[in-house]
């Protein structure tokens, strides 16, 4: 435990910032103040402010009793770290689709910012309705085989993946026909199954 404990909270800090700290609580739970906003006024005031000092001791036991739930609960753990996994791979699929300019925005205005992450958004969202679509018809094929597929281990599949689609050249949008068929689905269970001599 010990790399995990740090220093001591103070207690006094938050005693004595009470009333202030309930002022503050009350406009972010009424929603007329975003937290973030509060936030930026604090770190500006800087470390000696008391009010500060109260938010960092509160933030201390917050994340100390988070701390200790997370060591004492593994489902939480587990279900923690497969959030992170998603994530993880959500930014991965990201990261790969913005290649260009080494995956920075150099924009200068705003407005041209906000275009280049919505279409990054954009991209991103059709790969991963791409998959959702594909994810589900292969499923459909493997049940109408006779393999199960429960349902509940779909929940552990992300539809992050982007090997199979090729990032470079021009993005074409066609108008949705919904008469067009699906693409063949692979037979890649072939390719699991050994073969006997």
């Amino acid at each position: 435990m010990a790399p995990l404990i740090g220093d001591t909270v103070e207690i006094a800090a938050v005693l004595n910032q009470w009333s202030e700290l309930m002022r503050l609580k009350a406009p972010i739970n009424a929603g007329t103040v975003l937290p973030s906003v509060i936030l930026r006024k604090q770190a500006a005031a800087g470390v000696g402010n008391a009010l500060s000092r109260a938010l960092r001791a509160l933030g201390r036991i917050e994340r100390t009793l988070f701390t200790l739930q997370w060591l004492s609960d593994p489902a939480l753990r587990q279900r923690s770290h497969a959030g992170l996994n998603k994530g993880e791979a959500s930014n991965a699929l990201r990261r790969a689709v913005f290649f260009h300019r080494q995956g920075e925005i150099r924009d200068r205005t705003f407005e041209n910012q906000s275009f280049r992450a919505s279409g990054l958004s954009l991209i991103t969202a059709a790969i991963v309705h791409w998959n959702t679509v594909y994810l589900n018809q292969a499923v459909q094929h493997l049940r109408a085989q006779g393999t199960a597929v429960p349902d509940d281990l779909l929940a552990h599949v992300a539809p992050l993946g982007w090997e199979h689609i090729a990032l470079t050249g021009d993005y074409v949008w066609n108008p949705a026909n919904p008469n067009t068929s699906f693409r063949p689905l692979r037979d890649v269970r072939a390719s699991f199954i050994p073969r006997v001599a």
